[in-house]
């Protein structure tokens, strides 16, 4: 499969809305579990954990491939939402380790492969 410019933009964006939808409904659960946060907080991260479950359907890639390399997305995404939500900065090391998963998952999704 071969990708357009349009297409990488568009696995790009599911990626990211796949990242944050999982990212943040596993934040709200940790936080209503760990941290007692009130049972809304719980519905609306199982919600999107759910949500997080169908929007990898939309890629066009076999299962194997589209749920590997969004494990790089969900490095990086992970990184930011610990900066943003919880004040934790990543260190140099962190980037370079998500650097490293980026060109992985490029190499997973968008190398161009005999049909």
């Amino acid at each position: 499969m071969t990708y357009a410019a349009k297409g990488v933009v568009i696995a790009v964006l599911l990626f990211v809305l796949a990242g944050v939808c999982e990212i943040g409904g596993g934040w709200l659960v940790w936080k209503w579990r760990k941290e007692g946060w009130r049972w809304p907080f719980f519905l609306l991260g199982s919600l999107l954990l759910v949500v997080y479950g169908i929007i990898p359907t939309l890629q066009h890639q076999i299962f194997g491939r589209t749920y590997a390399a969004y494990g790089g997305f969900f490095i990086i995404l992970s990184l930011f939402w610990g900066w943003i939500a919880e004040n934790e900065r990543p260190d140099v090391w962190d980037w370079v380790g998500a650097a490293i998963a980026l060109v992985g998952v490029c190499v997973i999704m968008f190398v161009p492969r005999r049909s």
